[in-house]
């Protein structure tokens, strides 16, 4: 068994709120979020003495395990099943910010999985491209690259939403910025 230098539990909560973050963007807010979250860190338990400091940080460490568990979600998940009846109840309560968002999620959605995955890290998890490369093997200089591309396919296909009398009169990319 390989010891660590720093117990990479010793100060959970910020690890948790970025994990849940993440797993959030990916999959949708709500119990399912909270399900993964939670075998995360059983896993991440389970796995503790793995925990090398040299090849990243905790943070970087679980969100690599996070990556396996929402694939592992995702898998499971009927193909149908885009949005929780949680999402769909705030359309009807808050229904302007709600379209943004569902109309967010949606273009990402049609993303392919590495761009997903990329924008999840980044904006769900907070990571910088530095982090994010030492999680997916890259150089910083390539994810920033990588994030610029899959930015640049959510904006056109949230452009298509241009003419949707529901989401406003502002362009889509001004209304949101993943």
């Amino acid at each position: 068994m390989r010891a660590f230098t720093r117990d990479p539990f010793a100060d959970p909560a910020p690890l948790i709120r970025r994990v849940y973050s993440y797993v959030a963007y990916r999959i949708g807010s709500g119990a399912d979020a909270e399900d993964v979250t939670s075998e995360v860190f059983e896993r991440a338990l389970r796995y503790r003495a793995s925990f090398d400091e040299s090849r990243g940080g905790a943070a970087a460490w679980l969100l690599g395990i996070a990556r396996r568990c929402v694939d592992d979600a995702l898998a499971q998940r009927r193909p149908e099943a885009h949005l929780d009846a949680g999402e769909r109840a705030s359309a009807q309560d808050v229904e302007e910010e709600a379209v943004h968002r569902i109309t967010l999620a949606s273009a990402i959605e049609r993303l392919d999985e590495r761009s997903r995955d990329l924008l999840a890290l980044r904006y769900g998890a907070d990571l910088s491209a530095r982090e994010i490369g030492r999680i997916l093997g890259m150089k910083p200089n390539a994810v920033e690259v990588a994030l610029h591309r899959a930015l640049l396919k959510a904006r056109k296909e949230l452009a298509g939403w241009g003419d949707d009398p529901r989401l406003g009169t502002a362009k889509p990319e001004q209304r949101i910025v993943p």
